[in-house]
């Protein structure tokens, strides 16, 4: 867990969300105050929404953060926080989040020109936005949407796209590519329940941690002392789910999920064979 990522208690948040608060640290509105100032703050936010969040994160002291030269270039001396030249990673935003988070807030039309596999570019195509995905195992944003003319399930990378501009349709035709893309999203799900080994119980917001790219319920069973996680995930993210199983190991057992029980059972008998042990 890096610096400035607050710790996950389930039971804290829990509470929090059902009062609607948020909790917010010290470190925290610092680290905001000194991010909102950077250049790149300017396409993520809208003008008004960006003078808000500046009034609310706004602090006496700021972070100073320099960078190693040889990876960012020239930046001033810090004395609290530097940064030295790590391997080279992909940046989390995009520039064309902000656009296409608002065409889907507004539920309106989009006309794309995005190029494909072999090179070539599609160009103002006309389709319904459903989600921004963003996928942990290649580290790249995803617009999940309708073609509106081939009346297909396009997933596009947001690298690949050129332009976006709005283009509003029918209401109607709105609403049957919603349901079309629904539909087709919830036939791919899948879900699988996974318990946390009592003994293990004091590394629940770890374990948590681990899941936290994916939509789950957690329950708790006071009799026996035991959270289960009810996950749900899509069918092609099913590898990703057992990276996250096989790290944690012995601290949790995978209750429900056919697919995922019959894999880490041939994980762990290939193990097994491997020094020599026949299970």
């Amino acid at each position: 867990m890096s610096l400035f990522e607050k710790i996950y208690n389930y039971q804290m948040i829990a509470r929090l969300e059902d009062a609607g608060a948020i909790a917010v640290t010290a470190q925290e509105r610092e680290w905001l105050s000194d991010m909102l100032r950077r250049p790149e703050s300017e396409h993520a936010f809208s003008p008004s929404t960006l003078v808000k969040l500046r009034a609310l994160a706004a602090v006496d002291d700021s972070i100073d953060i320099a960078f190693d030269e040889n990876e960012h270039g020239s930046a001033p001396e810090a004395e609290e926080i530097l940064e030295k030249a790590a391997s080279q990673t992909v940046q989390l935003y995009h520039p064309l989040l902000r656009p296409l988070r608002e065409a889907l807030t507004r539920k309106t039309g989009l006309q794309l020109t995005y190029a494909v596999k072999d090179g070539s570019v599609r160009e103002r195509q006309h389709g319904y936005p459903y989600k921004l995905e963003y996928s942990m195992v290649k580290r790249e944003w995803y617009l999940l949407w309708f073609h509106l003319r081939n009346r297909s399930v396009m997933t596009t990378k947001l690298q690949n796209i050129a332009e976006v501009a709005a283009a509003p349709i029918p209401a109607l035709q709105a609403k049957a590519a919603k349901k079309r893309m629904t539909a087709y999203y919830a036939s791919k799900q899948q879900q699988a329940v996974i318990q946390i080994m009592p003994h293990f119980n004091r590394e629940l917001s770890r374990i948590l941690y681990a899941f936290s790219c994916f939509d789950k319920e957690v329950s708790y069973e006071e009799s026996t002392d035991t959270y289960r996680i009810t996950l749900i995930y899509l069918s092609d993210e099913s590898d990703f789910v057992l990276s996250r199983i096989r790290f944690l190991g012995k601290r949790i057992l995978v209750t429900e999920g056919d697919y995922l029980r019959k894999r880490m059972y041939e994980t762990a008998h290939k193990s097994l064979m491997r020094y020599g042990v026949t299970p």
